[in-house]
């Protein structure tokens, strides 16, 4: 993917999110994989502990990086929550090339909800 279209596109899934929650501002990194992590337990709370939140995020992490082989979904625990084995190790990366990477799969994982939702 160019660099141009992968700012497109990643300015694209912000203003899809941004809209469908009323927000004033874009959500950077992070408020993203906070709401795929929400995505990936399959419910919504008022409130997340900062513990609750971080695992949110972990879960999001190893959800994206499992398109790449690096993760595989394992289960769920008894309180529903979503766990990943990893597969093989993460090759050493710097911190934007980890955001590249993150981004280029968050894109992949919108455009999947997409293609479900319209299936229906």
């Amino acid at each position: 993917m160019e660099e141009w279209q992968l700012d497109f596109e990643w300015l694209q899934v912000r203003h899809f999110i941004k809209d469908r929650f009323k927000r004033d501002a874009l959500p950077d990194l992070n408020a993203v994989l906070f709401l795929v992590g929400i995505q990936e337990l399959g419910r919504w709370k008022k409130e997340y502990t900062k513990e609750e939140k971080q695992d949110l995020m972990h879960i999001a992490v190893c959800r994206l990086l499992s398109y790449e082989g690096y993760y595989e979904f394992a289960g769920r625990d008894a309180d529903g929550w979503p766990h990943w084995n990893p597969v093989r190790s993460l090759p050493k990366r710097d911190l934007r090339e980890q955001e590249l990477t993150l981004k280029i799969n968050i894109i992949r994982y919108f455009k999947e909800l997409e293609a479900e939702q319209t299936a229906y």
